[in-house]
């Protein structure tokens, strides 16, 4: 799977502020930030990413998903320490 398609894929569904895929091989890696995770768990916020991509997910093309998840305050303070 191309990652301008997953890409498209959470922007068209979350309407994210910045996205970040990458990947080795079958595993991906994703760090989308955006106003839609504010007030959600963890767990909720790998469900909304997981949703768009359930049937690449499902039959095999995603392998494994690495996902991290951030409001746009989050993703700032997460800038200035890493």
């Amino acid at each position: 799977m191309e990652l301008n398609e997953i890409e498209q894929r959470l922007n068209e569904a979350l309407q994210l502020t910045e996205i970040k895929v990458s990947s080795e091989g079958t595993h991906y890696k994703i760090i989308a930030v955006g106003e839609s995770f504010d007030g959600l768990s963890r767990v909720k916020r790998q469900q909304a990413i997981y949703a768009p991509l359930a049937d690449k997910i499902t039959d095999g093309t995603l392998h494994a998903l690495t996902i991290k998840a951030f409001t746009p305050a989050e993703w700032q303070r997460e800038k200035l320490f890493n």
